[in-house]
């Protein structure tokens, strides 16, 4: 279903808007249901939103925290999403570590994707060829149109049966491990943060442009997804309609 879109003057307004949001759902469903599942993308925009989430105080201990994608580098690596997070969400909101689930980035590729499928089918107690449903995901959106660690002309956009799976991006020399279609498109909310005009373009052909999800691969979430909304700031929502 086409996303909802929030659109603020700038990227700390926005950061602010969807951090709450999140929030919100983290509360709903841990007096739902007493736990929650999110998982969380890397970029240098969660230097803004990571911090609001801190701030939220959130029951972190009912709080199963998970990653979108992960680069193929050690924990403490400058790239690695998890090293980020870490300072900025994990040590802050003193998240419990046993809730802590990140992708071993520094293992064989396809080994910490096997890995990594394991340890999400035994945290959501899934059968056979079921899909885990996170209450939410964080998304962002790269230039290109990437989101998660799915790159145009990735084969893998058109998956929707695995969990996750190591994928090779040839423009970055880099393996890299990530969530596949298939769980990207079912959480009970789908929450893509966007900033800076440099994302302008891939934005409009997202929202506006022809059904190409391998050449744009957030469009395949934002136009398959359960249930999507979008939090940009001026610079990034300025060639939309």
């Amino acid at each position: 279903m086409s996303g909802i879109r929030f659109r603020s003057a700038t990227a700390e307004e926005t950061a602010v808007v969807c951090a709450q949001v999140i929030a919100d759902d983290i509360r709903a469903a841990v007096a739902t249901r007493g736990k929650a599942t999110l998982a969380v993308s890397g970029g240098s925009a969660i230097k803004l939103l990571f911090p609001k989430l801190v701030a939220a105080g959130l029951p972190w201990k009912n709080v199963q925290l998970f990653w979108v994608d992960e680069r193929g580098v050690p924990p403490n690596d400058e790239q690695s999403n998890y090293r980020l997070a870490k300072e900025l969400l994990v040590d802050p909101a003193d998240i419990p570590t046993a809730n802590v689930h990140r992708i071993q980035g520094e293992l064989d590729p396809q080994v910490a994707a096997a890995r990594y499928v394991d340890e999400i089918r035994e945290v959501f107690s899934l059968g056979p060829d079921v899909l885990p449903e996170f209450d939410v995901i964080h998304h962002g959106m790269g230039p290109d149109g990437h989101t998660a660690s799915l790159f145009p002309g990735e084969p893998l956009i058109q998956d929707r049966t695995g969990i996750a799976a190591a994928v090779y991006v040839p423009k970055m020399s880099q393996w890299r491990i990530t969530l596949l279609p298939g769980v990207l498109l079912i959480p009970a909310h789908t929450v893509f943060f966007v900033t800076g005009a440099e994302k302008a373009d891939a934005a409009k052909a997202v929202f506006e442009g022809p059904d190409q999800p391998l050449e744009f691969p957030s469009q395949m979430v934002e136009r398959g997804g359960r249930r999507v909304s979008w939090f940009l700031d001026q610079a990034a929502a300025r060639l939309l309609a």
